[in-house]
């Protein structure tokens, strides 16, 4: 299933979501522009490897507080289809997230739900060298708040079955159980398996983490 449009109407222009959009686009199209050479030093300096995390976070725990690629990493991506698709989920779901929580705290909001999800992939893949790049733990963690917000809402979806292709607008809670439910199926099947290019376990502690942390503010911001 592939989110259009969701039914619930913000107060007010999501500035936040709208310059998060911007500046996932932009910091892709530099690293597209850039050499082979430029781009590998990018990775290597603002991607989070999750053994030489791993490895800090042994030898120094409070050093590995500080470990910027814990950030960093939530603003890159490994392809175009990557960053636009993550991108679509942002528009369609962070705005009024935005709106309930208000444009300062959404923006801790989407950082602690994107570092989540990061500790929650190195966790369950310590020992990987491969780097970990992408926006889909801080957006699962927008999901996570979503579902608990605004779960009457109405998604409409694309919806594809074999050969046949519909749209159905789908009650928020049932469109995004089934989205995690894909996650920890696909994320209890990669453990162990060494090189997967899905970061399921960093969707599972983003969306997880979202909620929590909406229960949290929620008494805050009603």
């Amino acid at each position: 299933m592939i989110p259009l449009r969701d039914s619930t109407r913000s107060r007010s222009f999501p500035v936040i979501t709208v310059s998060l959009i911007a500046i996932n686009l932009y910091i892709y199209y530099l690293q597209d522009t850039s050499t082979q050479a430029e781009l590998g030093r990018l990775i290597a300096q603002y991607a989070l490897v999750p053994a030489r995390f791993a490895g800090q976070l042994q030898a120094n725990p409070l050093a590995a507080l500080f470990h910027y690629p814990l950030v960093t990493s939530i603003f890159l991506h490994g392809s175009w289809f990557h960053v636009i698709f993550n991108m679509l989920y942002l528009w369609i779901f962070a705005d009024n997230i935005e709106d309930r929580l208000g444009r300062p705290i959404f923006i801790l909001f989407y950082l602690l739900a994107g570092i989540a999800g990061n500790l929650t992939h190195v966790l369950l893949n310590p020992g990987s060298p491969i780097p970990l790049v992408g926006a889909s733990g801080a957006i699962a963690g927008v999901l996570g708040a979503y579902i608990i917000t605004f779960p009457r809402a109405r998604i409409t979806s694309l919806i594809f079955i074999l050969f046949f292709v519909t749209i159905r607008d789908i009650p928020a809670i049932y469109f995004l159980l089934f989205w995690f439910l894909v996650q920890l199926v696909n994320g209890v099947a990669s453990l162990g398996i060494m090189g997967n290019s899905v970061a399921y376990w960093a969707h599972i502690g983003g969306f997880l983490a979202g909620i929590v942390l909406m229960l949290a503010l929620k008494k805050r911001v009603d």
